[in-house]
Order: C-alpha cells, then structure tokens, then sequence
C-alpha cells in the first residue's frame, strides 16, 4: 500500500500533473534521483491501493499512462485515477478538468512540446521552493492597481496570465514564454528552451513584454520589468543561444535588447540553487556586497559593463548567470586594454571559457559558500 503523504514522492507527482497535466519521462530526473523516481513511474502504471492518512480513504488503481516513445515519452494520469486530484487540494480536479479539456489532451506533437516546457519549468520552481499552484495562488486582475500578487516567490503559468481578459494580450502573448516568476517586488518573464538555441520571435517577444509589463502594473505594483530567466539542458545551449543573438540584424529585437537581464539557468540541480538565489529579497545587491567592497565597485557607471575594479583588474560577477550582461561586458572590453576577470559557480566555467577565450581570467566561488551567506539552505 502507498501512503498519499504531503511532501512524498507520489504526492509530488500528481501535484506536478494538477498544474501541467503531462510531463516528459526523461525529465523526471528534475525531481529528485532518476533511478528511484523512473521505477516508481513503472509502478504506478500498475495497479496499487493508495491511502490518504489525513482521511484514512483509499483507492485502488492505476495512477499514471505513460505514451509514446523516446524523447516524446510522456507521463499523464491514468482517468480512474483522477479523484485522487481532490486530495491534492479541493480545486485542485476543476482546475484541471477546466485546464486540460475534461482529461482529453490534443495528440499533435505542438500541445505535447510546450506541455513539456511547462512541466519542467514547473519541476524546476517546485524543487527552488517557488509555490507553482494556481489554485493555490490568487486570481490575476486588470480592473486596477491593486497587491494581487504574495510579497514571496510565485510562478504563474502563461495560460492562466492570459485568462484575465485582454483581447490584445490574448492575441499577441506567449508565442514562446512559459510564464511569469513574481519575487519580492520583481518579476521575470520566464522562457524553457530545452536542448535548443533560443529563437526569439522579435516583435513577439517584445509586445510580450509590453502586456507582461502591463499585467505586473496592475497586480504586483512592478511598473518595469526587464528581465528575464531563461532554461535549458546546458551551459552549451546558453553559448549557442549568445552566438545566435550575435546574428540578429535587428538589434531592437534582440532577446539581450528586449530583456536587459537574462538570467540563465541549467535544467540541473545547478539551475535549481540559482533560483532559490534569485528568490532572497534584494538578492542581487546583496550579491554584489558580498563580494566586493564598496570602494571598488562601479555601480553601473564605468564606461562598460563591469561590477568592479580591484588592484587594476576590471571585475563581472556572473553568479547570476545573466547572460545578457555577458554579451555586453565582452563587447565592451574588446578595444579596451587591461586585465579582465569573471566570477562564477563552478559549473559555469566550461561555457564561460568557450565564449570569452583566452581574454579574461575565470575564478570560481563555491555555490555552499553563496548560499549560507545568504541564509539558504538547500535541499538538493
């Protein structure tokens, strides 16, 4: 007999498929440890009774589907089994049945793709702490300015975004975003492209931002947003995606122009601790004090972009992985002469190293250290 326990690995999986509906079985990893998580998967394609402590009620029958094949593999819950959805939360069923036409999912290979970019956009938030429920987070409005939005972090999916009712929004948003992070005061645009270079879609992307910005105004008190967190499955998709930005003709509609931060972050458990670092209030200054001293720092106002200069050599912090800032502190040390340096996680060394050459000296800082100066504590 299984136990339905709040915090269990099955209580997690059909949480997940509340919200998403589907996700991809190759990406279950995201969860916890794929050996574990792929066997119970298996298992609960069979049947199994389930018990629910709190209520003492029980069930017997399959709980998931897996379908097709390879990297199209993909997890769905078994229809028997979706009473089970009400001991999840008591709206978590008619979000689901509203969200997901009645249990019927589109078979073409669209719906199951960005199905899928959602689903592990969702992993990556629920393990980072970041509350990812919609039936659990308050309704977005646009009849005026008011705190909508909880002062801690929350993810809200680009479906429900779309459902407070402006036709011009609903027209032009969301060709490529997934959804929206909400922090302490902030908001990020957020985009999954998987194991490929991000495509943006120019003027897309750009109204995106303008209805994005719009929807913060009314429900966050946020009246500029300009950033945005980027995944996908390697430091090697964050170089492919900046050596595309540097073919655009347009340089408006530039993804590093039409967000001035892209925060990029693996789909590993590396991504996952940068996000916790990216939910601490004010994290980016307290970053930044952490490193360096105030007399070294720049401030934004060097004549290029850096975040200090120490004994003579010119300093990024690239902990946040914003690689939009990236493109910008390699342009602007080009011509310049000098000594030149960047900080980052260990992971990050590899594409760093790619991208910048032999022109600037990499040093790490141990992620643990970050961390518990900020006061986090990680359950990865």
């Amino acid at each position: 007999m299984l136990h339905f326990r709040p915090g269990s690995q099955v209580w997690q999986l059909i949480t997940l498929l509340s919200v998403t509906g589907e996700f991809p079985f190759r990406s279950i990893r995201m969860l916890g440890k794929e050996r574990v998580l792929k066997a119970l998967v298996t298992k609960l394609t069979m049947p199994q009774t389930i018990q629910n402590p709190q209520t003492e009620t029980e069930m017997t029958c399959r709980l998931l589907t897996v379908t097709g094949r390879s990297s199209s593999k993909t997890v769905r819950l078994y229809k028997a089994a979706l009473p089970i959805l009400e001991w999840v939360h008591p709206a978590a069923y008619q979000y689901y049945m509203d969200t997901f036409w009645n249990h019927r999912f589109p078979g073409d290979s669209a719906h199951r793709e960005r199905n899928h970019r959602v689903s592990e956009t969702v992993m990556l938030c629920m393990r980072a702490g970041i509350e990812t429920r919609p039936y659990l987070l308050p309704h977005l409005q646009n009849g005026g300015r008011f705190s909508v939005i909880p002062e801690g972090s929350s993810f809200y999916l680009a479906r429900d975004i779309k459902k407070i009712g402006q036709a011009e929004m609903n027209k032009t948003m969301f060709t490529r975003m997934v959804g929206a992070i909400f922090s302490h005061g902030s908001c990020y645009a957020v985009y999954n492209t998987r194991a490929a270079a991000m495509k943006w879609s120019g003027m897309g992307e750009f109204k995106a931002l303008h209805n994005l910005t719009e929807v913060g105004r009314l429900n966050a008190g946020t009246d500029q947003i300009s950033s945005a967190v980027l995944f996908g499955e390697s430091g090697e998709i964050a170089l492919k995606t900046l050596l595309e930005s540097d073919k655009s003709r347009r340089l408006e509609f530039r993804f590093d122009s039409i967000y001035h931060h892209i925060y990029f972050m693996p789909m590993d458990v590396c991504g996952m601790r940068q996000l916790s670092i990216l939910s601490v209030p004010d994290w980016k200054e307290k970053l930044l004090d952490l490193l360096f001293e105030p007399e070294v720092r720049s401030f934004d106002k060097g004549f290029f972009e850096y975040d200090a200069c120490v004994d003579g050599v010119y300093i990024l912090s690239h902990l946040d992985g914003d690689i939009a800032r990236l493109i910008r502190f390699r342009e602007g040390i080009r011509d310049q002469t000098g000594r030149f340096e960047i900080l980052c996680f260990p992971h990050q060394t590899d594409f760093l190293r790619e991208y910048l050459g032999r022109m600037v000296n990499i040093k790490t800082i141990d992620m643990e250290a970050v961390e518990a100066e900020l006061g986090l504590e990680t359950p990865f």
